[in-house]
């Protein structure tokens, strides 16, 4: 058998907490997996070490065949693009067989560690504000937001799952950047529907600027609905569940039959209101942040002062859509020279990023 070397593929973050946390779950992770199999990690962006160094490591350790694993929730445009591209050029350079797995996606144990979370939020919010019944509570997913209906859709089944699992009395879906609703107007549509309690539980695997935002305008429109309980529940991070669910990943691309992946991806079939991307080239738009991490230009939130509280995101509404503003919210729908995205089509849409916006 050929010395297995595993790659985990993470996006990065100009937040220090975020790629601690994630370099924590790549550390639990080879507990899972075969004695003998190699594990390494490294990030698309923004924090070191980047994939290719995670790549060099494994090479350098005698691995003849690498296991890479997107290590992201839903599979847009990272999954879909930039990942696969710089795997496909390593392999080529070095002449090793580097396989692709999955990202983690709607999995029984990531709805399983999800409703963990959600319920932890209810007990400690009966304990502290006396109980309300789930039948009076709504539920408010909040995803990551892609320029990708497939992810997004996938976030929209995950909550589905969790309402339906659970009991619920109403279920609202919300997203941080990109697409439509975001979290203000999602929440503001929830406060009029006349439920005691809303329980605001970002899908999100780590902390970081998303989170602070999610929470901040959790915050604002509490202040607004002072009659209503807004209770945020916590991430996944590093439940048990979501690291079966990586191990998973992992062994199945070893497996008699490995799954296929991307059923409903625009780049593969016509997906309604996104035709014209069917059959667009490949390729990552991120060397020029690879590895750029705290350092890099606008890249540290804890330094900007633009807005009062949290990071709302406004300030990259009225940015040159360049990389180097702090909010980074990829869009990708810039020229960067010899590549050019397709222009998000709902990217002035009222509940969309225009909405932070104040008039």
């Amino acid at each position: 058998m050929a010395k297995v070397g595993v790659m985990i593929c993470g996006h990065g973050s100009r937040s220090q907490a975020a790629v601690d946390e994630f370099s924590v779950l790549a550390e639990k992770l080879p507990a899972l997996l075969p004695d003998d199999w190699l594990c390494e990690y490294g990030y698309l962006e923004f924090a070191n070490p980047v994939i290719r160094d995670g790549l060099d490591k494994l090479r350098d350790a005698g691995c003849e065949r690498i296991v890479a694993v997107p290590g992201m929730l839903f599979a847009a445009m990272h999954t879909k693009n930039d990942i696969p591209t710089v795997l496909n050029t390593y392999a080529i350079k070095h002449g090793i067989e580097v396989s692709y797995g999955r990202e983690l996606g709607v999995d029984p144990r990531m709805i399983a560690a999800a409703g963990a979370r959600v319920s932890e939020a209810v007990e400690a919010a009966n304990d502290a504000q006396g109980k309300v019944a789930l039948e009076e509570t709504c539920l408010v997913v909040i995803g990551r937001g892609a320029s990708d209906p497939d992810a997004n859709g996938n976030v929209a089944k995950v909550a589905r799952m969790l309402q339906e699992g659970m009991g619920f009395g109403w279920l609202e879906v919300g997203y941080s950047g990109v697409t439509f609703p975001l979290v203000e107007p999602c929440l503001t549509h929830a406060a009029r529907l006349g439920y005691k309690r809303i329980i605001v539980f970002p899908y999100f695997l780590f902390t970081g600027i998303l989170i602070d935002r999610i929470y901040g305008f959790t915050d604002r429109v509490a202040a607004e609905n002072p009659d209503i309980q807004f209770v945020k529940a916590g991430y996944l991070n590093d439940h048990p569940k979501v690291l079966e669910t990586f191990a998973e990943r992992i062994t199945e691309q070893l497996g008699d039959e490995v799954p296929p992946t991307c059923g409903t991806c625009k780049y593969r079939s016509q997906v309604l209101g996104f035709e014209a991307e069917v059959g667009a080239v490949q390729e990552s738009h991120h060397h020029h942040v690879e590895g750029q991490g705290a350092s890099a230009p606008g890249s540290n939130v804890a330094d900007c002062d633009l807005c009062a509280d949290f990071c709302t995101g406004e300030c990259r509404l009225d940015m040159d859509h360049d990389h180097h503003h702090h909010d980074h919210d990829h869009h990708h729908d810039h020229d960067h020279g010899h590549h050019h995205h397709a222009e998000y089509p709902h990217a002035k849409h009222p509940h969309g990023p225009e909405s932070a916006r104040k008039s």
